[in-house]
């Protein structure tokens, strides 16, 4: 749970104690229901259920601190016909409710576009939706420009 008082940072994962990724490890076990109980993801994942519940609420990867929030997606697309309604469909069946759309006139065959999505009721992490967006023909790239708590 985000605390609105707290500060925050961004940290490669290489250079965080082994306990935190094993926490992030077995709380996606749990998610995914690999397992029913704390018990069977702390003992798949080496640590304690003492460690898992100090840490459970202040370690998440980046993607997951976006749920529940809106976020930007600012988007470099090829000029092919139809590339911006895949992406939008896309968006639409993870349930993201789709609040802005704005796209500039394509020049030179490459076209800016910004989204903006609410991310609760969302059936894929961000991150997952994000790599789905990449796969599709045309986008160049693809990057979160900004999120807004609501």
């Amino acid at each position: 749970m985000l605390k609105k008082d707290a500060t925050y940072y961004i940290v490669e994962e290489s250079v965080l104690p082994e306990v935190f990724l094993k926490v992030v490890k077995a709380k996606e076990l749990l998610e995914k229901g690999e397992v029913k109980a704390v018990n069977e993801a702390v003992k798949m994942v080496g640590i304690s259920r003492s460690a898992f519940y100090k840490y459970k609420d202040c370690i998440f990867p980046f993607f997951e601190s976006s749920r529940g929030k809106i976020i930007t997606l600012a988007l470099v697309l090829k000029d092919i016909p139809g590339i911006l309604s895949k992406i939008l469909n896309i968006i639409s069946e993870t349930n993201a409710n789709i609040l802005t759309i704005n796209q500039n006139i394509p020049l030179g065959g490459i076209a800016t576009v910004s989204i903006s999505i609410r991310t609760s009721g969302m059936t894929k992490s961000v991150k997952d939706l994000i790599l789905e967006i990449e796969k599709v023909d045309g986008v160049k790239k693809i990057e979160i420009l900004g999120r807004e708590e609501y």
